[in-house]
């Protein structure tokens, strides 16, 4: 067991005083100076149902200017009021934020607060203090440039003992829904046990949709599927107030105004259900809400690609704030890693989309409550078709005189394919200031361009553009094209650390599940009618005004299209069995 995950207090005493029974935690003793911070965790006052305790944090590292101190318990105990802290509670996971007139916390100095609580059965000491996302009472061990402790035994985790990677050596959970959908289609057993990504796309997914599993059911099948290894379970949070601003097959049920729902009858009980200590074992990674920082990038102001649904997203601050909640609340789960959407690089790979949308990013992951250490890493192309890697030209390439980044197909972006982006947006966001262990996914589900129209080489070299469109394995008819494109594949099976900065190769997007309706369909879960999803559309702004290259027939978003699976594993690449 790694040292971080064993971080434990260095004396727990039973004194009798006052009023009930004072339950003491020292910080470490031995090697205490060692330790990057201390925290002194005393339960002063206990009775029956409650209990009073008073905490004293120590910085013994750089000075900071704002802190957040984070424990979970391992019983029921409930915080009702504190002082000296702002303190919120999600599940058995605390927080206990700076008040504005005790943030500074130099070398050395220590802040106290405290809080009332109450609890039933035992009232056992935390067992593990973060803070700022960095495991305190530790000593003896070493820290690596991301802020993460390495074991002596040669384990490293990133702060608050989560794996560095944590799909590294484990398996990923495999949605039986889906694998029953892919298995009824014929060949469809050919990748029926791959790994899925479950989508909580509304409120009612929680519990279940018109008696299909709900968060609990795939947790609990997922317990069964772990055995005695590791594995990472696969949840999408898409709910925001005003989801989906600039298109209409993913809008939601939510309007533009309601953050409390969001927050109290979405986020807080899927915090809750993954707070609870059954699911301990259990690697939960999270996408967080696809599209909605890289519309507030692109589509809310100055362009011609704005939409008035994102102008208000932006300036009621809802996508922020939700994403903000949302990270701190699953964060606070010591098991659970945030992964927050970050678009395509057909989409952010311009200079001018790609320094604010890290710009946004950060904004967001430290205000409404999150902090960097919430973040995991940042997951690209989901749902999305840009290739894992172009092949046979690079962004350096030139022909005739003229760069690549001339072609009418890269129009002078820096970036060819998923992977390159995804490794050159890491690099900007941890020189912004993100963890530098910072991981970054990719979602192949549908990037692999394989099939008959595959090129096997590059293009001729009599221009520019012949030689991208002669080349490129991304088929769609232009870069802006998402919705079920006609020619795509299966692309890379998932994967862990498939290249440097990359943590997995993933299927967030199920294969076979629609974008969305070719024609406008009736329904009750908020999705409309997105032109771009209607094969005889002739294009937009936001697509160079091309056509949608979209398939017909398509159901709404989410549900089952059987052409469209069918045709993946035709056009799979690398090709199927």
């Amino acid at each position: 067991m790694s040292r971080s995950r064993t971080a434990m207090l260095a004396a727990l005493t039973l004194v009798a005083g006052g009023t009930g029974m004072a339950l003491t935690a020292a910080p470490a003793s031995a090697g205490a100076a060692a330790a990057p911070c201390t925290v002194d965790y005393q339960v002063q006052n206990q009775w029956s149902t409650g209990f009073t305790a008073a905490v004293t944090v120590t910085n013994n590292g750089p000075a900071k200017s704002a802190w957040t101190l984070k424990w979970s318990y391992a019983g029921d105990q409930k915080v009702t009021s504190g002082w000296n802290a702002k303190i919120t509670q999600s599940g058995a996971a605390v927080t206990a934020a700076n008040e504005s007139y005790n943030g500074t916390l130099a070398t050395g100095s220590s802040a106290a607060f405290g809080f009332q609580g109450t609890y039933s059965g035992t009232n056992a000491v935390p067992a593990t203090f973060t803070l700022d996302g960095v495991t305190c009472n530790v000593d003896g061990g070493t820290t690596d440039p991301g802020g993460g402790t390495t074991d002596p035994g040669g384990g490293t985790t990133d702060p608050g003992g989560r794996a560095a990677n944590p799909y590294d050596g484990a398996k990923v959970y495999v949605n039986p829904e889906w694998s029953a959908h892919a298995a009824a289609e014929p060949g469809g057993s050919r990748i029926a046990n791959q790994p899925t990504a479950v989508w909580l796309d509304r409120i009612a997914a929680i519990e279940g949709v018109n008696g299909g599993m709900g968060l609990r059911d795939h947790l609990d099948e997922a317990l069964k599927q772990k055995g005695s290894g590791e594995l990472v379970v696969q949840l999408v949070v898409y709910d925001l107030p005003g989801r989906d601003c600039a298109a209409l097959a993913s809008n939601g049920e939510l309007g533009p105004t309601d953050l409390d729902k969001y927050k109290t009858q979405y986020i807080d009980p899927i915090a809750s259900i993954l707070s609870d200590p059954k699911y301990a074992g259990l690697r939960i990674a999270t996408v967080i809400e696809p599209d909605s920082l890289p519309n507030l990038v692109t589509n809310a102001g100055g362009t011609n690609t704005t939409t008035d649904a994102c102008v208000t997203m932006k300036s009621n601050g809802n996508y922020e704030k939700g994403v903000g909640y949302a990270l701190d609340k699953l964060g606070a789960v010591p098991n659970v890693y945030n992964y927050i959407d970050a678009g395509h690089h057909g989409w952010l790979g311009w200079d001018s989309n790609l320094g604010p949308s890290v710009t946004e990013f950060l904004k967001t992951a430290t205000s409404n409550g999150a902090s960097l250490h919430d973040v995991a890493g940042f997951i690209v192309n989901t749902a999305n078709y840009s290739p894992t890697k172009e092949p046979y030209f690079k962004v350096t390439d030139s022909v005739n005189g003229q760069t690549v980044r001339q072609s009418k197909w890269v129009d002078w972006n820096q970036y060819v394919d998923e992977q390159s982006f995804a490794q050159a947006l890491r690099d900007k966001l941890v020189a912004a200031g993100f963890d530098s262990g910072l991981g970054m996914l990719i979602d192949t589900s549908r990037n692999g361009w394989g099939g008959s129209a595959r090129p096997a080489g590059a293009g001729p070299l009599t221009s520019v553009d012949a030689y991208v469109d002669g080349g490129r394995i991304d088929r769609r008819i232009h870069v802006g094209n998402w919705c079920n494109q006609s020619g795509a594949g299966l692309g890379e099976r998932p994967a862990a650390s498939p290249a440097a900065g990359i943590d997995a190769y993933v299927w967030v997007k199920p294969p076979g599940e629609s974008d969305g309706a070719s024609s406008a369909v009736s329904n009750d879960e908020g999705k409309g009618f997105d032109r771009m999803c209607d094969p005889t559309y002739g294009g937009n702004a936001r697509n160079g005004n091309n056509p949608s290259g979209a398939l017909p027939n398509a159901p709404l978003a989410g549900h089952w299209f059987s052409a469209q699976f069918q045709q993946l594993m035709q056009n799979a690449y690398p090709p199927l069995p």
